[in-house]
């Protein structure tokens, strides 16, 4: 099965209002002087806490600027899965637009939808984690940048960046007026609008409003009538920011956020269906096949991999909602020329509604007549979250640190029910609406419900020392990050039924504590004032925890990568090139993999998902170029190159895990401005 995703190109975009202050214009001037020189301009990182020169920091990144992000018409961060960015994919989880799954260098995870599972890439907006898939794909306020950090960042951001990070940051108030506001339509219905708003400074304090309103009507038009397309969205966000500056040395940013996001699924439409494949075998053990596969139901279409724009299966779909809100307060304090203090506060929640029926299309082939398909997942998911960090960024002679305090707890809950909504007639020519919709043991009996909780606490340091030698061309850094992790949850239903351990039916429980240490050594040479190179050695995990779709609720344990990377950054011809390459070499172990477990209980048998780690080590080895070229003072090329094989394990049982899509990805464009 394979689902593609079809997002409505913006075929009309005009800037109604750009009113901005002197400060602004000036700005500007130089930024066209500087262009005029047909030169790649600096960019600017804070992947190391500070701010630095992308060229001069020694580790793999990709940066994705405002103006590319613009010239992209990326409104979520679902449009950066055009392959540009190397070894970054992204895809929605299942059918769902608004969850997504990120993977950078080969880690992906399987199954983070479970509220005792996590991601193995963090992502973080203006220094904030966002610990949950869902939400992901709510509208972008306002980016000023997308940094996105490749291979393990166990010492600087901890838990849950074994493959990487997706770093976001938001352009800041400016305290002088400006107005901007972007509208576009497209095809399917699409249509989007925007609105940014600088205030003028109210003595020490500057004000900025961000409103986004994004929409696009079915990719599949839902034959059943009254009820909602497939692969709908309309997603709405709100900000507001606030800047204090009472002195030259001390500045408090707050925000505040809400975002709705309503969408459908994408259609499950029946790619293939081969009659003559081998017999089916019953999932208890037998030694010889029994059954064949059913003949498709009459009304059913094999479309192939186009996609339908018309659904061969009506099916009831509403929308699914997702609720985000969130505020975080800066504090940044220079001591003196030398030492900065930080604090970052944070509090964020999200509430889900979810409707997904992706339809009966690949269901018919295996239900009988009269047989009940198509399933329609009733969910809700509800998470919190708080963290609080503690920086102190320095430098002395010829060292440069940060020094860290992270604290984080969160609470996840979610119940969910999965109901056939539609029934065969006899020969398969037609098909009925159940109503109402009906689960195993009734109409509102939950299929599973499970909370878990998670309290993470870490102390983190990382020091860059240039010594007298070589013209001052060599940098050692290195690093640290210690962290007690303590989480646990209870299963009160699954696979429509209690839990059943040793004939006893009941809840089920478990908790775990962890304590790790993450460390980092990078040396980097700088071959010229436009070249350098560099060595690292890192290392990172994903959190331990349970699945909740397993009977058992076995506990399993944080999954750990170490990384080796040698890369090259580059500038040439006047800056006008630029290249940068890596090579990396990651080895995982105890990696959590699922796999479907039938349990027989009584005379009926249950098919749940259990999670286990992995024995021996997963190896993943690749190559990323990316290369930039300033043609003339309006024309740039960009090109780059992602090659990562599929990765198996060392036992003497080999598995490989896919990795979401092609085992290299290339990517070329043209900007003119």
């Amino acid at each position: 099965m394979s689902t593609k995703h079809l997002r409505a190109g913006l075929l009309l975009g005009s800037a109604l209002t750009a009113l901005t202050a002197t400060g602004a214009f000036a700005q500007d001037m130089a930024d066209a002087s500087a262009s005029s020189e047909a030169s790649l301009g600096d960019i600017i990182v804070t992947a190391t806490k500070r701010e630095t020169n992308l060229q001069d920091t020694p580790i793999s990144i990709s940066v994705v600027g405002a103006e590319d992000l613009e010239n992209r018409h990326v409104q979520s961060l679902m449009d950066l899965a055009d392959g540009s960015v190397p070894g970054l994919r992204i895809a929605t989880f299942e059918a769902r637009q608004s969850a997504l799954t990120i993977g950078i260098r080969g880690i992906v995870p399987n199954d983070a939808n479970q509220p005792a599972r996590e991601q193995g890439v963090g992502v973080y907006v203006d220094g904030v984690y966002l610990a949950r898939q869902h939400g992901l794909a709510s509208a972008l306020l306002d980016i000023e940048r997308v940094e996105v950090l490749k291979g393990p960042q166990g010492t600087l951001f901890g838990r849950n960046t074994e493959g990487g990070a997706l770093s976001l940051v938001t352009r800041k108030p400016t305290g002088q007026f400006g107005l901007r506001a972007v509208a576009g339509v497209g095809n399917l219905d699409s249509y989007t609008s925007e609105l940014h708003l600088n205030l003028p400074a109210l003595g020490d304090f500057a004000f900025k409003v961000d409103g986004v309103i994004q929409v696009q009507g079915a990719v599949t038009d839902n034959i059943l009538p009254g009820e909602q397309g497939f692969g709908e969205y309309d997603r709405r966000g709100l900000r507001f920011q606030t800047r204090w500056t009472p002195s030259d040395n001390f500045t408090a940013d707050f925000a505040a956020d809400v975002g709705k996001d309503k969408n459908t699924p994408f259609y499950s439409q029946l790619l293939n269906f081969n009659p003559n494949g081998l017999p089916v075998v019953p999932w208890t053990s037998a030694s010889v096949p029994s059954g064949s596969i059913r003949d498709l139901a009459p009304i059913v279409v094999v479309e192939g991999e186009e996609r339908m724009t018309r659904a061969d299966i009506g099916v009831p779909q509403q929308w699914s909602v997702d609720d985000t809100r969130g505020m975080d307060l800066h504090l940044n304090y220079d001591l003196n020329d030398a030492l900065t203090i930080r604090s970052i506060t944070a509090y964020r929640d999200l509430d889900v509604e979810q409707y997904d029926n992706i339809a009966g299309a690949h269901r018919p082939p295996v239900t009988g007549p009269n047989g009940n398909f198509s399933r329609y997942s009733l969910a809700g998911f509800w998470q919190h979250q708080f963290s609080q960090e503690f920086q102190a960024i320095g430098s002395l002679d010829r060292l440069d640190y940060v020094a860290g305090l992270y604290y984080f707890k969160e609470t996840v809950s979610d119940d969910a029910a999965t109901p056939s909504t539609n029934t065969w007639n006899a020969d398969g020519t037609g098909y009925t609406i159940r109503d109402p919709l009906p689960t195993i043991r009734g109409n509102r009996f939950l299929d599973r419900k499970s909370t878990a909780h998670a309290e993470s606490k870490a102390i983190y340091g990382q020091a860059t020392w240039t010594p007298a030698v070589l013209n001052d061309s060599l940098h050692l850094t290195v690093g640290g990050r210690y962290t007690w992790d303590d989480k646990d949850g209870t299963l009160e239903l699954v696979s429509n039924a209690l839990p059943v351990v040793n004939g006893v039916a009941g809840e089920l429980h478990f908790d775990s504590s962890v304590n790790r240490f993450d460390p980092l050594v990078t040396l980097a040479y700088d071959v010229s004032d436009d070249v350098n190179v560099y060595a690292k050695y890192s290392t990172g995990y994903r959190a331990g925890g349970a699945s909740s779709r397993s009977l058992t609720y076995r506990s399993f344990d944080p999954e750990e990568v170490e990384a080796y990377e040698i890369g090259l950054k580059g500038d040439f011809l006047n800056n006008r090139l630029r290249l940068n390459a890596a090579v990396y070499a990651m080895d995982r172990t105890d990696s959590q993999i699922d796999f479907s477990l039938v349990t027989v209980i009584g005379a009926s048998t249950r098919n749940t998902l259990e999670t286990v780690n992995a024995p021996g080590t997963t190896k993943i080895r690749g190559v990323e170029l990316e290369g930039a070229f300033q043609v003339t003072e309006n024309l740039r090329l960009s090109a780059s190159y992602a090659y990562t094989p599929p990765n198996a394990g060392s036992v003497a049982a080999d598995w490989e895990s896919p990795f979401m899509g092609a085992t290299f990805r290339a990517h070329v464009d043209a900007n003119y401005s």
